[in-house]
């Protein structure tokens, strides 16, 4: 009989949101200008890849519980495809593959993952991955990724003896940083899962219940009572009744150090800036459909890393969420920039993700009924899943081959219908989409406006008022004294807003 292990909540909480209108599975796509060798990319995965144990077995679910078991009959063949993109092909091609990918679930007779490597694409090759939630979060992923990758070609095709070594070793000023805005919320998170299950789980159906549960000044109610309470966002073509089909696309990317020039001038974090970019994007796109954008707040379910550093490496999903409100209907940039900043601090300095964590873990652990209800809470509540992942700012060679570029999608769950994904890598930022496509046809058209959104808010600030706050941001971001503060700004513009100012 084989060995089995029982999944976490949380991981179990992910397993049971699969869906035939919302599939748990994370999409990723790593495009490369040369052609990638199968023989090689199949050797990369199994030496790589196949070290961590997780990845041979199956999630298995019975009436005890679910289970994490061996597949005793497993062989790659089942989990690597080739694909041969028709004719000359490009951006659109790859885009409508990653799209049908992201609408056909898993085989869960196996572990619940698959490669495919993707021929003809732009003269080179694309490697698009699908993995379930259950596995791994966004932060374990990009541990996995940087175990799959050298930063040299010849790096990346040795194969190591043993499995890879944890990423905190390899590179802790990186996952530092990736983890440290929650640090150690891990173990708060942990006791109130353990006291909300000792109350039989009652308290995740009546907030009122928890008021004597409050753990290192986490007040466990008043968090539980403002999710419950919590009323729906602005009705939007964003939402309402879900197909099988879903749509991906991403924009070209940004370069990062713009973003984190324009979030110092303005005193705003890289994902406030990039928050408030995605937010102008969607008005844009109401706009363009002939929808009212007046008043229209959207709400997006964020996640908020719970990884301790000691952690990183680990599988599993170790993160909390935060229900963010989108000033969709602001139309100046800077202005909504200002508000998303002010919404993101105030969430910063509640429980709300420790609170999001428990209730998924409850989730995972307590009966199917506590499952629905916490699904149709959050679908109820939120228009888009938002999520906002570091990686590497330093090439990466998978298989021999530089990766020119990568992007990801993020599940949605319940009734949400949109995932907006950002992710940062070797000094540029990537913006994603996925929709459900009886809601939003066309994701592309959502991106088209992103580049143009950043390009309004550096325009604004640049013509914006040059006080002593805003001179103090300009010299934080460029190291000059202030009286030399305004030309660095203009030469280090970027070229595409510079042609309009000189067109001004």
């Amino acid at each position: 009989m084989a060995i089995r292990e029982r999944i976490s909540g949380v991981d179990t909480a992910w397993l049971r949101m699969e869906h035939p209108t919302n599939l748990m599975m994370i999409v990723g796509v790593l495009m490369f200008k040369e052609r990638l060798n199968a023989t090689q990319v199949k050797r990369v995965i199994e030496g790589r890849w196949l070290k961590f144990a997780r990845f041979r077995q199956k999630a298995v679910q019975d009436p005890t519980g679910a289970w994490w078991v061996e597949d005793t009959r497993f062989n790659l063949r089942h989990h690597f495809s080739q694909h041969t993109l028709p004719g000359k092909a490009g951006k659109k091609e790859l885009e409508d593959l990653c799209s049908d990918l992201a609408s056909k679930p898993l085989d869960f007779n196996r572990p619940l993952w698959h490669f495919h490597l993707v021929e003809n694409y732009e003269g080179g090759s694309a490697l698009i991955t699908r993995i379930h939630h259950c596995y791994a979060d966004g932060i374990a992923l990009i541990g996995v990724m940087l175990s799959l990758t050298g930063k040299t070609p010849a790096e990346s095709l040795l194969i190591p003896k043993q499995k890879p070594d944890n990423p905190t070793r390899k590179d802790m000023d990186f996952w530092t940083s990736v983890t440290k805005p929650m640090a150690g919320a891990w173990k708060n998170a942990m006791k109130l899962t353990r006291a909300l299950l000792e109350q039989g789980l009652e308290i995740a159906k009546d907030p009122a219940m928890a008021r004597d549960i409050a753990l290192k000044g986490i007040d466990l109610a008043d968090e539980l009572r403002k999710i419950a309470l919590m009323t729906s966002d602005t009705p939007t073509r964003f939402k309402g009744e879900l197909g099988k089909s879903k749509r991906a696309a991403w924009a070209e990317p940004l370069p990062l150090a713009e973003v984190k020039i324009i979030g110092k001038v303005l005193g705003c974090s890289i994902n406030d800036v990039l928050l408030s970019t995605a937010a102008g994007a969607l008005r844009a796109y109401l706009t363009e459909k002939g929808d009212a954008t007046s008043a229209v707040e959207l709400r997006g379910v964020v996640p908020v890393n719970l990884r301790p550093v000691e952690r990183a490496g680990d599988l599993g999903n170790q993160f909390g969420l935060v229900f963010v409100e989108l000033p969709v209907g602001v139309e100046e940039p800077v202005e909504r920039a200002r508000i998303v900043q002010a919404r993101m601090n105030a969430l910063k300095a509640s429980s709300q993700p420790i609170v999001a964590f428990v209730l998924l873990s409850a989730v995972g652990l307590g009966p199917k009924i506590l499952q629905d209800q916490i699904g149709a809470l959050i679908g109820r509540n939120a228009s888009a899943v938002m999520t906002n992942v570091p990686g590497p700012q330093h090439p990466l060679y998978f298989a021999g081959k530089e990766i020119s570029e990568l992007d990801f999608w993020v599940p949605q769950s319940g009734g949400i219908g949109m995932g907006v994904s950002i992710l940062s890598y070797n000094g540029k930022v990537q913006f994603g989409v996925i929709t459900d496509e009886k809601l939003v046809p066309d994701p592309e058209r959502i991106i088209r406006h992103f580049g143009d959104e950043f390009e309004s808010l550096v325009l604004q600030t640049l013509m914006g008022p040059y006080g002593p706050e805003f001179e103090e941001g300009l010299e934080a971001a460029f190291g000059e004294p202030k009286a030399s503060v305004k030309p660095p700004v203009v030469e280090a513009a970027p070229k595409r807003t510079l042609k309009r100012l000189r067109k001004s």
